[in-house]
C-alpha cells in the first residue's frame, strides 16, 4: 500500500480511500465487515462514511456497522484513519436534505455537538479523526462552526475538520477565518471529481492545494459510467447503469459516444475502464486519494490493482482528449 500526507497534516493516509455508503443498503452486516478486514489486510487505512449512510428507515445504519467492526477488535480502530459527515437531517424516512425540526441539520453548534455524540455512539468509538461537513451552509458563519469545532478538540472527540462539496471560495473564506485566530482550519475537502467531471480543477482543487487541504474525489467511476458501462450493457450485467443518473447519461448519444471512446482506448492498452479512473485520479495533483465504494470483494480486489497501474504519456493524451479538462483559472471561464 502507498500513504501520503493529508493535505497540510502530519496524519497519514493510504492512496485509497474505502467507502461505506453501500455498507448496510447494498452489502449486509457480514459482508461489510469482510470488505473491511480485507481492506485492512490491503493496507488501507483510511475509512469514510456519513452520519446519514444506511437506509431510509435507519439513518445512522452504516456507522453501526462500523462500530460492530471496531468492536471485534484486533486492533481495528487503532489501525484506521476513521472519517465521518455530518449535515442533513436524520429523521428515518425523509430526504437526507430535509428539515423534520429546527436546528437537526446543517451547521449549528447545537447541530454539530448534537450529531457528534450520536455518531461517537453509533461508531462506538470515542474519538473521530476527520469530521466533515457535508455540505454548506449559508445561514451559519464560520466563526461559530470553528468555536464548536475547538470544543470539540479540546474534549478529544474530534482530531481535524475537513469538508464535502463546498466551492473554492467557500474552502478559502473558511481558512482565512481560521487562520485569524490561529486555528489549523481546514484539512481535506471531499468533491465529485473524476475523467467525465472534471469542474473541480477550475476552482476547488486549487483552493484545496493553496489553503494545504488533501483533495479525496467521490464517485471515482462516475456512478460506473467509467466503470466498462458500455460492456456490461452488452453483457447484461450492467445493473447499476440501467437506473439513475447513469442510465440518463448513457441515453445522451454524446455521453455514450465518449464513454465507448473511453473503452475502446483502454481495451487498446489491454487495461481495465474502472482501473484506469481510479489511476489516472492518483496522478492528479492536490489528490489524497479516491473513494472506492465496493459491493463485493471483486470490486476492492479490482481497485486494489489500480494503485500499481503506470500510465504512459500516450494513455494520458487520450484520455485528455476524450474527457478534456476545463482549463486553469481564471482562463477558463475569463477568455
Amino acid at each position: 500500500m502507498k500513504y501520503t500526507q493529508l493535505g497540510r497534516t502530519g496524519l497519514q493516509v493510504s492512496r485509497l480511500v474505502l467507502g461505506t455508503m453501500n455498507f448496510g443498503s447494498e452489502a449486509d452486516e457480514a459482508v461489510s465487515h469482510a470488505l473491511m478486514d480485507t481492506a485492512l489486510d490491503a493496507g488501507i487505512n483510511f475509512f469514510d462514511t456519513a452520519n446519514i449512510y444506511g437506509v431510509d428507515e435507519d439513518k445512522g445504519l452504516t456507522e453501526k456497522i462500523l462500530g460492530s467492526w471496531f468492536a471485534r477488535g484486533g486492533g481495528r480502530r487503532d489501525k484506521v484513519v476513521l472519517a465521518t459527515k455530518m449535515y442533513g437531517d436524520m429523521t428515518p424516512g425523509k430526504p437526507w436534505s430535509t428539515e423534520a425540526w429546527p436546528n437537526h441539520s446543517k451547521l449549528s453548534a447545537v447541530n454539530i455537538r448534537r450529531s457528534v455524540e450520536a455518531s461517537l455512539r453509533r461508531l462506538g468509538t470515542d474519538h473521530i479523526d476527520v469530521y466533515q461537513f457535508h455540505h454548506v451552509d449559508r445561514a451559519t458563519p464560520f466563526e461559530e462552526i470553528w468555536q464548536a469545532v475547538d470544543v470539540l478538540i479540546t474534549q478529544g472527540k474530534i482530531l481535524y475538520a475537513g469538508t464535502s462539496n463546498f466551492p473554492g471560495y467557500k474552502i478559502a473564506q473558511a481558512n482565512e477565518i481560521a487562520a485569524r485566530t490561529g486555528r489549523l482550519g481546514l484539512v481535506s475537502e471531499q468533491c465529485l471529481y473524476n475523467l467525465a467531471e472534471r469542474r473541480a480543477e477550475m476552482e476547488v482543487v486549487p483552493a484545496a492545494q493553496e489553503y494545504g487541504l488533501g483533495v479525496i474525489p467521490w464517485s471515482p467511476l462516475h456512478q460506473g459510467l467509467l466503470g466498462g458501462a458500455l460492456r456490461k450493457e452488452r453483457e447484461g450485467t450492467g445493473a447499476r447503469t440501467r437506473t439513475g443518473r447513469s442510465a440518463a447519461g448513457l441515453a445522451d448519444p454524446a455521453v455514450r459516444a465518449r464513454i465507448q471512446a473511453y473503452e475502446d482506448l483502454v481495451a487498446k492498452h489491454e487495461l481495465e475502464p474502472g482501473e484506469v479512473a481510479l489511476a489516472w485520479l492518483l496522478t492528479r495533483p492536490g489528490v489524497t486519494g479516491p473513494i472506492v465504494g465496493p459491493r463485493t470483494p471483486a470490486h476492492l480486489e479490482s481497485a486494489l490493482r489500480a494503485l500499481e497501474l503506470e500510465l504512459g504519456e500516450e494513455l494520458l493524451a487520450g484520455l485528455d482528449e476524450i474527457f478534456p479538462g476545463p482549463g486553469p483559472s481564471p482562463e477558463a471561464f475569463a477568455w
